[in-house]
């Protein structure tokens, strides 16, 4: 059984870890990486901005006798508030580089951009297309027309100023870290492989900063990638499937995620996580022996709580995850819309 995790853990190799809070999440923090490099320390993911998350990133680091205005640069696996919250102050207070995927970086530019009522309207066309029920909607429709409205996260999120390349190494002086595009969280997520040899001579081909792409005990999120203004149907599922085998392949000696822990038998983990999205598509065509709109298939789904248990706002994840898996299937050729449903039920072919 895995204990409670300090909030610094060294890796050796110059790589350390810090826990950084998530207010109100179950996930319960993000471990930030710190990786010495000969220019200053480099941070791999920040954490969520809050008071809290930020006073455990600089309490993290003091104890390893560090300074916040010491950080040289800030490479970001994938755009989401629990990964990329705090890099703007960490910039403010530092002047560090920030280094993010393009098609991550151009998620960070239009939320920005984007005005939360428009954003709020779109959210509840979308769950209205899902077969979303009225009193789900109702909620999303009076915060746009009332203006009473929350931040929504991401909104001031910090612009990146370097673009991770897929497939090169980062400018890191005296360190190999090369970037792997492994889309599926997000459009933009990368794994980063530093490539040396492990501190303690594990077998293996040097380590992986896995971002939430590859974690020892539970699944990321896959739904759909959120772009109101682009008419592609994307796969998600699909893409997510393919970064795993390629993750797979590089048989790394251990994998440093930014949830949970350090593991090691990452080929093993890979496995587990292509077999459990096999077993689960072949769930969803048993449930979609008849039609059901995304919603209904959400409702039917197994998750870590009943249905009627799940929160407001993580329906919404739901059901974009219910999403993907249908869009997986009619991809494969093992589902289709029936024709003439409004909103859209899909059936298993």
């Amino acid at each position: 059984m895995q204990g409670p995790l300090p909030q610094v853990t060294e890796h050796g190799g110059g790589v350390w870890s810090l826990r950084v809070p998530i207010p109100d999440n179950p996930l319960g923090h993000t471990l930030v990486h710190v990786l010495d490099t000969d220019r200053g320390p480099v941070l791999v993911d920040t954490g969520w901005d809050d008071p809290a998350s930020w006073t455990e990133l600089t309490g993290g680091l003091d104890a390893l006798g560090l300074s916040v205005r010491e950080i040289h640069g800030v490479v970001i696996t994938h755009h989401h508030p629990d990964h990329h919250g705090l890099s703007g102050r960490v910039r403010e207070e530092s002047g560090a580089w920030i280094a993010m995927h393009a098609a991550d970086t151009a998620v960070v530019r239009r939320t920005r951009e984007a005005d939360p009522g428009t954003w709020l309207e779109y959210l509840a066309r979308k769950l209205a297309a899902a077969g979303a029920p009225e009193d789900h909607l109702a909620p999303l429709r009076a915060a746009r027309t009332s203006g009473r409205m929350r931040t929504l996260p991401g909104l001031r999120s910090a612009l990146p100023d370097r673009e991770i390349v897929p497939g090169e190494l980062l400018d890191l002086a005296g360190r190999r870290l090369r970037a792997i595009w492994t889309p599926g969280h997000t459009p933009g997520h990368v794994c980063l492989h530093l490539e040396e040899e492990h501190p303690s001579r594990l077998p293996g081909h040097g380590r992986l900063f896995s971002g939430d792409h590859l974690l020892p005990g539970i699944s990321p999120h896959i739904g759909l990638y959120e772009d109101p203004d682009d008419a592609i149907e994307t796969d998600p599922l699909g893409d997510y499937l393919d970064s795993l085998e390629r993750i797979g392949r590089l048989g790394v000696a251990e994998v440093l995620p930014a949830h949970q822990h350090a593991f090691t038998d990452s080929a093993g983990r890979v496995r587990e996580l292509l077999d459990h999205h096999e077993d689960r598509l072949t769930g969803l065509l048993g449930l979609l022996a008849t039609p059901l709109t995304p919603w209904q298939l959400a409702e039917r789904m197994e998750w870590n709580r009943p249905w009627e248990q799940i929160p407001y706002g993580s329906r919404n994840i739901a059901v974009s995850e219910a999403e993907a898996h249908v869009r997986r299937l009619v991809k494969l050729g093992r589902a289709e819309a029936v024709p003439g449903t409004d909103p859209v039920e899909f059936v298993a072919v």
